[in-house]
């Protein structure tokens, strides 16, 4: 018999199992990066044989799979909360991008990280990635500010199959361009530990980044 929330108790069984399997990943991920992910490993840790987890994750992939998804849909989750509470401007999102990536830097780096050995994402993954960059399209699209000269832009004009369709002129997708490579160089720096010891303050310099880019500075 179906519950109040439309399954079945042994539908809910395996998404709590499933959730816990999650679970247990993240914490091998925090301790030895996502190449070291055993399921085998997990399923002992459950008190489960390692064929009884497979029943749940198909294989590593799978579960690799499953982590990135959810892992973009946090951050399109956190860009969208912004969006809908009046930020949706380049400083907003920029800001949202930063606090959700402090919060769970072994998140961030899976998906933006050093690619894993040997898994290859289905093309479905990039779906919420597509959103996420839509968003950054739209909020660019609000800056004013003439072509930088360099040539980029004329590029982007006829090189544009990233932004997915998006009626963001050559400007506005130079300007997202910058905003997504400029703050994650900053972010991976910073979470990867490389400005420890130098001195500074690396929130002070991810602002003067963004400060940059959201009044078209480039």
């Amino acid at each position: 018999m179906a519950g109040k929330e439309g399954r079945t108790p042994r539908e809910r069984y395996r998404s709590q199992v499933r959730a816990e399997i999650k679970e247990r990943a993240w914490e091998q991920i925090a301790s030895s990066g996502a190449p070291g992910l055993s399921l085998n490993a997990i399923a002992k840790q459950l008190g489960m044989s390692g064929p009884a987890l497979y029943r749940y994750f198909a294989g590593r992939d799978d579960l690799i799979t499953e982590l990135i998804r959810d892992a973009y849909r946090g951050l399109a989750d956190a860009l969208r909360a912004t969006t809908a509470s009046g930020g949706t401007d380049l400083a907003a999102l920029g800001a949202a991008l930063r606090s959700w990536a402090l919060a769970d830097p072994q998140r961030y780096f899976l998906v933006y990280g050093t690619p894993v050995p040997g898994y290859h994402a289905p093309d479905d993954v990039t779906t919420v990635a597509r959103e996420i960059m839509a968003m950054l399209l739209d909020a660019a699209r609000l800056v004013d500010g003439p072509a930088d000269g360099s040539g980029l832009d004329d590029h982007l004009a006829g090189h544009r199959a990233w932004a997915d369709g998006h009626p963001a002129d050559p400007a506005a997708l130079h300007r997202a361009l910058s905003f997504w490579t400029r703050l994650h160089g900053v972010l991976s720096l910073e979470l990867a530990g490389h400005f420890t010891g130098m001195g500074f303050d690396p929130a002070l310099l991810y602002a003067a980044e963004l400060d940059g880019l959201a009044h078209a500075v480039r």
